[in-house]
Order: C-alpha cells, then structure tokens, then sequence
C-alpha cells in the first residue's frame, strides 16, 4: 500500500467518527461519506484518483453542533439513487457541555469521563437522493425522527423482514437500538421491540456500539450480531422470518464473555467451509479500568467464533494467532480479501496505536466465489441486492444455500468490501446464483465455476471474470 491521502484530496482535520461508500451520482465510481462531530463530508470521486468534497452543495454537511457516528447509503425507495442514512450520538453545544471534573463519574468506584446519560440523545437523518447530486433531509417525513433520545452508533441497513425492501437497524447506546421497517412508501416505523431485537434477553437496554448481519444458519433470514459494553455479553439475534427475532446470545455461545467491550464486529466466512463465523473487536473505553483487577483492562483480545453448523458458535480465538489474541484497544473493524486470495482479510482501527491489517491465511484449502454487482436500472454499485448461491457440498446430503447482500456501512462506523463473498467448501462450482436487483429484476446464473470473481451486470448476466488459483493449505497458517 501507498499513502495517497493528500494526493487524493482527502486532508481533513476534525473528529472523524464513521465512513461509508456508495454511488450517489451512479457515474460508475464509488464516492466517499465521512461523519464527524460537527459537519460531514461527503467525496465526490472524480474518477482519475481524486476526490472533491461537495458536503454543502450537495446538502448533506449537517448544522455543524451535531456528533455524527454511523452512516449508510441506501436505497430506501428504490428509485436507483442511493440516499444517506445518518445516524447522531448526542446533540453537543460545547458552550454548555459539562467540563471535566464538574462533576463526579464513576465506573466501578473509579473516577473517569462522563457517559451520555444526562445530555440529549442525538437525532438520526435521513436524506433522499434528489438524482442531480443533492439531497434533501427527510428524516421527519419518513418517520425517522420519531424515536428521539437515542445515542446512535452503529448503524445496518439490510432487508431484514425479506419484503425486498432495504430495513435499518441502529445500535443505541444506552437506551433501546431501533429497527426502522421499511413501509415501502417512503416512511418507516420503529419496530424493535415487538420485533424482539432492541434488548437483552432479559428485557434490558445495553450499551450497543457495532451491528453485522448474516444468515448463519442458512434458513433465509438475516441474523443480527450486536456488541455491547463491558460487564455484558453481546447479542444473537436469530431471525425467525417476518420481522420477529429471538435473542440465542446463550443458547448460540455468545454469553461466555462478560468482561470485554465490544466495538467493530462482523460476520465473515474465515475458513470458507459455506458457514459464517464471528469476529468482535474489543477495547474498553476507560484508561482507568487498569487500576481495577476484576477488569480485561484497556487494551482486550479479540473474539473469534467459529460456527458450529448446529446453531452455536465455539470461541476459537487463542487458534486465530497473535493478531485475534494480541490485547488492542480495538474500535471498527472492515472486512474484505485485499490480496484476492480467497480469504477474508480484517483491517482493524485502534486507539492510540497503529491500524492493523489482519491477513486471513487459511489452511483448509476450501473454495470460494466473489460476486461484483454492477446496476443499470438499479443503483450503479448495486447496494441493496440480495445474493443467494446454492451450492453441493460434499460432505452434506442436502443443497447449501447462502444468502447476503451488498451493504454500506456496517459494524461500527466502518466499510466492508461491497464484493459479496461465499465460501462454498470442497463444491468445484456454484449450481445456482440468484441476484434479486433492487429494481425488482431476478437473474439466475447456473454452473459457476469456484475461486473466481465474477462482475454481474444487471440484466446482462457474467460481463467479466477474473478466476484464481485454488489456495495451496498452509499447515502453519492462522
């Protein structure tokens, strides 16, 4: 890699929070979004290496006294434009804003800095894609500003209630996360609750900060992992079908760990055996929790989990290598194969400390598929088409199908590859893909052979290929 910020265009001071990519102007080239506390920036990409940044001509800066954090383009009505989705922490006026040592903040009989409760929870935007490079803040019309009081982190946009219209799932800290349901009609509603995925399993806000989805036990459905903070477990979210969820944090083995705080998180196929895994970044938030020992500390390990095929899920991580196990304090985390190599690769944000860049060296020897989605009707990136590959493995008796989707955003405040991945074990092909576009258009591909990204044009099939060589097992490999 090559440091190319200041030739790119993309120098900036201020306090960064969250990033997400997506089309907006459908030119072919994915531009940039970066929250801030204090006014956005959105990137326009120009195509040659560069970028402009067109925050306030294209109306998506912000009033400059809001703590920006999660984000996602999405096509929420579907009309081929990617809109924006913004979600907000607190409303902050430094002029009023408590100072240090103004008062007394405890965590555990430690001094430390103050939490959000007490100040206001931040209001979440939502801006529509007026398809000439502007956009307008509809975030009252849609319904969006209906749940007030919110600290707003990490934010997942993702056909959740399988409609084939894009949900959006905000991790709250503090106070009870938000489903926004999709109405289909330009307006969403807040249907956590009843929908069984905005508390613990036992009735109780948590402090949420990350968000990722997956159908891990490949019944259709898109599954929900959430990170919480330390002194609590994270959360499996089991997805039923029909916007009703069932909290298996302990039934899944996702309860074991009570003293991390998680950040960054992420369902990723890490061994390509067609069933996916978890990984959670940790790091707690509180320098001080080094004078406590009944704490993991500042710096924590991170949390692999590997899928058991069966429901649950078995904490692997001291076999994940020095990167998974190594202490960090860990915030997002951005999944995506960077030597094209067939495994997925972690790029992980740290306090303090240098980024690290986790590269997946598996030993399995197990096959893969990577799908490119291009749009023509539909948004050009192809944010929000559904994916499902169906594949025999050999040592199953019945078909593999996989599902997943093109997703902005993500995690916490992070960007995953948009290229969707499957890892598809020993099978040599893929019998069936299925992309359901965001247009509504259904194309069906047969016979697809493995270990190659495929670009796929909408309503136009395989327009290019780019295979692999099978990876060769590494014995010593992590």
């Amino acid at each position: 890699f090559t440091d190319v910020t200041a030739k790119a265009g993309l120098i900036h001071s201020g306090w960064g929070q969250g990033v997400c990519i997506g089309d907006y102007d459908n030119d072919g080239f994915d531009d940039l979004f970066v929250t801030y506390f204090g006014k956005n920036v959105l990137y326009h990409n120009n195509g040659n290496g560069t970028f402009t940044d067109v925050s306030e001509k294209s109306g998506v800066a912000g009033n400059g006294k809001r703590w920006n954090t999660g984000c996602a383009f999405v096509d929420y009505d579907r009309d081929g434009h990617v809109d924006l989705f913004v979600a907000n922490y607190i409303d902050l006026d430094l002029k009023t804003a408590p100072v240090p040592e103004s008062g007394p903040c405890l965590y555990k009989g430690v001094m430390v800095a103050c939490g959000p409760p007490g100040l206001n929870g931040g209001k979440n935007i939502l801006y529509h894609n007026n398809g000439n490079g502007t956009f307008t803040d509809v975030s009252e019309t849609s319904g969006i500003l209906k749940a007030n009081g919110t600290y707003g982190l990490g934010v997942l946009a993702a056909d959740l209630d399988n409609d084939g219209w894009p949900d959006i799932y905000v991790a709250n800290d503090s106070t009870a996360s938000a489903l926004y349901q999709n109405k289909k009609n330009g307006t969403f509603v807040d249907i956590a609750l009843e929908a069984g995925c905005a508390l613990s399993a036992d009735g109780k806000p948590q402090a949420g900060m990350g968000i990722s989805a997956a159908d891990y036990d490949l019944d259709g459905n898109l599954d929900l992992v959430k990170t919480n903070f330390a002194g609590d477990t994270p959360s499996l979210y089991r997805n039923l079908g029909g916007a009703s969820f069932e909290d298996t944090t302990f039934q899944g083995g996702l309860g074991k760990h009570t003293q991390y705080l998680g950040w960054g998180c992420g369902f990723f196929d890490f061994d390509n055996d067609g069933w996916a895994d978890i990984l959670i970044c940790n790091g707690h938030v509180y320098p001080e929790v080094e004078q406590l020992k009944t704490e993991a500390g500042y710096p924590q390990r991170k949390l692999l989990y590997k899928n058991l095929r069966n429901g649950r899920f078995d904490d692997v991580s001291f076999d994940g290598g020095p990167g998974i196990s190594t202490p960090v304090a860990a915030r997002g985390c951005a999944f995506g194969d960077f030597d094209n190599d067939g495994n997925i690769d972690v790029v992980v944000n740290t306090v303090n400390d240098f980024p690290q860049l986790l590269r997946c060296d598996s030993r399995t020897g197990n096959n893969w598929i990577k799908i490119k989605t291009i749009g023509t009707k539909s948004n050009r990136s192809g944010i929000g088409a559904r994916v499902k590959c169906i594949t025999h493995l050999p040592d199953e008796k019945k078909r593999h199908p996989q599902i997943d989707e093109v997703r902005s955003g993500g995690g916490y405040f992070s960007q995953n590859d948009l290229r969707v991945h499957f890892g598809i074990g020993k099978a040599e092909k893929v019998e069936l893909l299925e992309i359901r576009w965001p247009s509504g258009l259904v194309e069906t591909l047969k016979d697809i052979k493995s270990n190659q990204v495929i670009y796929v044009k909408e309503g136009e099939g395989i327009v290019r290929m780019m295979p692999f060589d099978p990876q060769k097992p590494n014995k010593t490999a992590k």
